[in-house]
């Protein structure tokens, strides 16, 4: 196992073998039994509980639609293979080396799943405790870039408005829907020029944010 992964891992591990099945692919040679899958099976559900508890404290005025939209890319295969990457976990796993056998596919293919058992693999030796601060740890950059995509928008639709002297953009609620535990708010951005755009969102800041995006793909 390389350093870098270790390090990464933050956990010393009770049951050793637990990490070595979560490391060792089902196309290793050799390789019979369905620990790995099993292991794979679990950290997925473990996976999503954190990253959805993440959500939930990150954007406390997201409705659910909004929340189930950022789980599914954060636990997506492409963001476990990143997370594979940046932590080492690639290149520990035992895995076939034949390139004739899916090539790039297959070793990305790998590293996703491994993720996944590594992290049943935490969760079963060290508790939810263990597995919670290694997704925490390497899944914190993800979840704020979605918070930064948000305020992004309003950003650079006030950066093009004074661009142009046209001032400030103005945000108006145009229609509240739902019930009180579960509102659905539609906000109009507007410019001084006319230019307008109406976004949706389970908060105001989460429907301005949604306009001013739908504003800024029509002028841009």
């Amino acid at each position: 196992m390389n350093a870098r992964f270790r390090a990464a891992l933050g956990h010393e591990f009770a049951d050793p073998r637990l990490l070595r099945q979560a490391l060792t692919h089902p196309s290793a040679p050799g390789r019979e039994d369905d620990a790995f899958q099993r292991l794979e099976f679990l950290g997925d559900r473990v996976l999503g509980l954190i990253v959805a508890e993440m959500l939930l404290e990150r954007f406390p005025d997201i409705d659910e639609g909004g929340l189930g939209r950022r789980l599914s890319v954060l636990v997506s295969r492409e963001a476990l293979v990143g997370i594979a990457g940046e932590t080492g976990l690639d290149e520990a796993i035992a895995r076939a080396q034949d390139p004739g056998a899916g090539g790039g596919r297959m070793a990305a293919t790998a590293a996703a799943d491994a993720c996944e058992a590594v992290i049943a693999a935490l969760f079963l030796d060290g508790g939810l405790d263990a597995a919670r601060q290694f997704v925490r740890r390497h899944w914190q950059a993800p979840v704020e870039r979605h918070a930064e995509v948000e305020r992004d928008a309003r950003s650079r639709l006030q950066e093009w408005s004074h661009a142009r002297a046209l001032g400030q953009p103005v945000y108006t609620v145009s229609a509240r829907r739902g019930p009180a535990h579960r509102p659905e708010f539609e906000v109009e951005a507007a410019l001084a020029n006319g230019e307008r755009a109406r976004g949706s969102g389970g908060s105001k800041r989460a429907a301005a944010a949604a306009a001013a995006a739908a504003l800024l793909e029509r002028l841009e």
